[in-house]
């Protein structure tokens, strides 16, 4: 309750503020390299969800998968800087035709987190990775998206007869020993509110998962969400003076990187922005950031992160 109410604080403040035309965007600094994104499919995804705030689908290849041998540089260096926790995105990470070599090399190096459809998991693949997940040194999380307690709610933006299809995967690992993170995006009205999670809790523990794990995210209003919905505001950007006494700690592009086919990127986020491409590696990465995306704003005044 108070961090809602810290962020609720935030987003009126931030309301009530005038900005100048010319006001210039805060610079963060990268406090430490503790976790790192691999965008191991790119964009390609077999699905084309209304909501996806990078426009992934099966025809959009502006990254390409990673080579497997672009996942081990990313990989050598991450050793070096001292990474804590890697995850796994796309595009959809398990139409990677090497995903599993990819899981155990970046499992011998440390926790790893994969965000998925769960389309792809059949039971060959869930018992690959309860079994996986047994033996490794270092805990492996699963995230599968869900856009609501029906196929009405959940089909409208991620396509017809997913539904079902998610709940048989979330089933599917809970089955073989893994609890998946269930991650929702907050697009239906009051998805975000008390009510509406406290009914995905008792939804998902109505399918036998007597321990759920929800994560609940904001939208981004670029990619298809902003045909979707709507596009960012004018006020609806950070200047100078923005994040105050936090400094801008409690922003994930404080201490991540973002690796594609592409380059370097601050965050999960911005892969689609061309302006926001570090450099080709990791120490490319390791300069401070100007937060002059709309998205920015998003992350501050909802306290978003797109880790676990």
């Amino acid at each position: 309750m108070a961090t809602d109410l810290k962020f609720e604080y935030l987003r009126e403040k931030a309301l009530s503020r005038e900005i100048p035309d010319d006001a210039p965007a805060p610079t963060l600094e990268l406090d430490s390299l503790d976790t790192l994104w691999l965008q191991v499919t790119g964009t390609l995804c077999n699905l084309a969800c209304l909501h996806c705030f990078i426009s992934c689908g099966p025809k959009n290849d502006s990254h390409d998968m990673m080579e497997l041998s672009t996942v081990d540089d990313a990989l050598e260096w991450a050793r070096d800087y001292g990474v804590k926790e890697y995850y796994f995105t796309g595009g959809e990470p398990f139409m990677h035709p090497e995903i599993k070599t990819m899981i155990r090399r970046t499992l011998d190096q440390g926790p790893l987190s994969i965000l998925t459809n769960g389309l792809l998991i059949d039971d060959e693949m869930a018992g690959w990775l309860a079994d996986t997940f047994e033996s490794s040194r270092y805990s492996l999380d699963l995230r599968v998206s869900l856009d609501g307690t029906t196929p009405e709610e959940n089909d409208a933006l991620r396509g017809r007869g997913t539904f079902e299809k998610i709940i048989t995967s979330i089933e599917r690992l809970w089955d073989h020993g893994i609890n998946p993170v269930v991650t929702v995006t907050t697009q239906h009205a009051g998805a975000g509110g008390e009510a509406k999670r406290r009914e995905f809790f008792e939804f998902v523990r109505s399918r036998g998962i007597d321990k759920p794990r929800l994560k609940f995210l904001s939208p981004f209003k670029i990619g298809r969400e902003e045909r979707r919905d709507r596009g960012y505001e004018d006020h609806e950007r950070l200047v100078e003076g923005d994040l105050g006494d936090t400094g801008g700690e409690h922003l994930q592009c404080s201490s991540c990187r973002m690796v594609t086919s592409e380059g370097v990127f601050p965050c999960p986020i911005l892969i689609e922005e061309e302006d926001a491409r570090m450099g080709d590696t990791l120490e490319d990465g390791m300069e401070s950031i100007d937060l002059d995306h709309p998205a920015c704003y998003t992350c501050h005044v909802d306290g978003v992160t797109c880790t676990t």
